[in-house]
């Protein structure tokens, strides 16, 4: 039986198209961008009730977090080919959490206390057991961007590459865990999950504090404030730290 890779972008990843591609024989999952210098922006606070009511229907809670935790623990393996800004990490999360990054390129950032919010989807938990308390603190809390370099260092990704060995070499590692057994690959990412993968409870509760404190008068303030400086459009996101870090002048 031919092993089977999929590829597809990074806002594409769901719990129904993950699931749909596990019933269709997907075994790796490979997460790309066609834009070179995005890789998959922030949430939309816009449409943050949009998106919990669609995890509802998904996994039964109003839960973005829970939604990406349930990638986490599918049968899917996924790589994420990063290229460009990655302010989201947590929906490429699923799977082994291999994340390859273009050195030249690629940037990081974590930037919910920079609103006065808290990563609610998964970032406090995978970012804490990735990094350790005191870089994962840092990074969260500085709200600033991290060149390919510093997130292989800090243990955010698993390597740095130049960008010309960066597709060939994700492609090569997909082809290569697809033709392995299924039944061992699912295995070691259950037992993987089972140390590395924090409760459902932790993440229920990064979720609700995220949904409070959106709705705190100072995080309103900073999100109105941000909206107005550009927030959510491409040349302000370029540089997205600065602009978190010039709203306290506001």
């Amino acid at each position: 039986m031919t092993p089977v890779v999929a590829v597809i972008a990074p806002g594409m990843m769901g719990a129904a198209v993950g699931r749909r591609l596990t019933d269709n024989g997907v075994k790796v999952l490979v997460c790309s961008s066609a834009d070179p210098d995005y890789f998959i922006s922030h949430v939309d606070v816009t449409r943050i009730k949009e998106y919990r009511e669609e995890a509802a229907k998904l996994v039964g809670e109003a839960s973005i977090g829970l939604l990406f935790r349930h990638l986490s623990a599918s049968r899917l393996v996924s790589i994420a080919q990063i290229a460009g800004r990655a302010r989201r990490r947590q929906r490429v999360r699923a799977g082994v959490r291999h994340a390859l990054a273009a050195r030249e390129s690629a940037i990081f950032g974590q930037p919910e206390a920079g609103t006065g919010v808290n990563p609610g989807a998964g970032g406090v938990q995978h970012l804490a057991r990735l990094m350790g308390r005191a870089r994962a603190l840092e990074v969260m809390l500085s709200a600033q961007d991290y060149d390919a370099e510093l997130a292989e260092r800090y243990g955010w990704i698993n390597r740095a590459l130049p960008a010309k060995e960066l597709r060939n070499f994700v492609r090569s590692l997909a082809h290569r865990i697809a033709k392995f057994p299924a039944a061992g690959v699912v295995t070691v990412k259950d037992r993987v999950n089972a140390i590395a993968l924090a409760p459902v409870e932790d993440f229920r509760r990064d979720s609700d504090l995220f949904g409070e404190g959106a709705h705190n008068p100072e995080a309103q303030r900073r999100f109105q404030a941000a909206l107005k400086r550009g927030f959510q459009t491409r040349n302000a996101e370029m540089d997205l730290a600065g602009l978190l870090g010039e709203l306290a002048d506001d």
